[in-house]
């Protein structure tokens, strides 16, 4: 069986990865790999609490690894950075690096392409699923999601805070992948099939936050058209439970 760990995001896409790759005898996965915001301690895009990522990875019963990265990040800086995780997953005799990904295939090849550097190979037990599928099979199986941060191009802000289930996905626009595939929301995962217990949480306050793309492309890690990136977004505070 190889040894593999997995990206976890502290979201759905990254649990159902993680349930299917349980679900079957080739990988192992050993241990979690997360990025982490260290100027706030949340987790990258998400905004999840770091206390909350630890407390899940304790009851998934896995080992964290988090890598952690200023706000702004350039895109040299970040690739140099995975590039010290990855070797130290290889050096420790990993051979496998899984991913939540669906169907963004620029994504997909800049993965493959960033771990074949360092003799790692990925794997997408998600890929090519129909989205739609997917998200109705994640909520059979007895997950269960909150949102965290939705995207104010695509989602009104009543959305977020929102546990995921059917009522949630019928009533998501038509433009609105159902997995969110496209960043249209974002979720933490606080129960399932994978958990040995529930993660405990309190529901805090919405907060509406804007950014603003930096002056050059290579200066931030999310790079692309400026004038098409989405700036502003609606994030949901999870409070740990003592």
């Amino acid at each position: 069986m190889n040894k593999a760990y997995l990206n976890w995001s502290s979201g759905k896409d990254a649990a159902l990865a993680l349930y299917y790759t349980n679900s079957q005898d080739e990988y192992k996965v050993e241990k979690l790999l997360t990025t982490l915001n260290k100027d706030v301690g949340r987790v990258t895009m998400h905004g999840v609490r770091k206390e909350l990522l630890l407390k899940q990875a304790e009851k998934l019963g896995l080992p964290i690894e988090i890598s952690e990265l200023g706000s702004e990040t350039s895109m040299e800086d970040y690739n140099q950075k995975m590039k010290e995780a990855t070797d130290s997953f290889k050096a420790d005799g990993f051979s496998h690096s899984v991913f939540g990904d669906i169907f963004l295939e620029d994504l997909k090849n800049y993965r493959e392409e960033q771990l074949a550097l360092v003799g790692l190979n990925a794997v997408f037990p998600l890929w090519g699923r129909d989205t739609k599928g997917l998200i109705k099979e994640f909520i059979d199986l007895g997950f269960k999601a909150i949102v965290v941060c939705t995207n104010s191009k695509y989602l009104e802000d009543s959305f977020c805070g929102r546990i995921i289930d059917i009522d949630f996905v019928n009533e998501l626009p038509t433009d609105v992948d159902p997995c969110g595939e496209n960043g249209e929301f974002h979720t933490f995962v606080f129960d399932g099939p994978i958990f040995n217990s529930p993660v405990e949480f309190e529901i805090g306050e919405k907060v509406k936050k804007s950014y603003k793309p930096a002056e050059k492309e290579e200066d931030n890690c999310f790079q692309g058209d400026k004038e098409s990136w989405d700036t502003e977004f609606c994030f949901c505070d999870l409070i740990p439970k003592l």
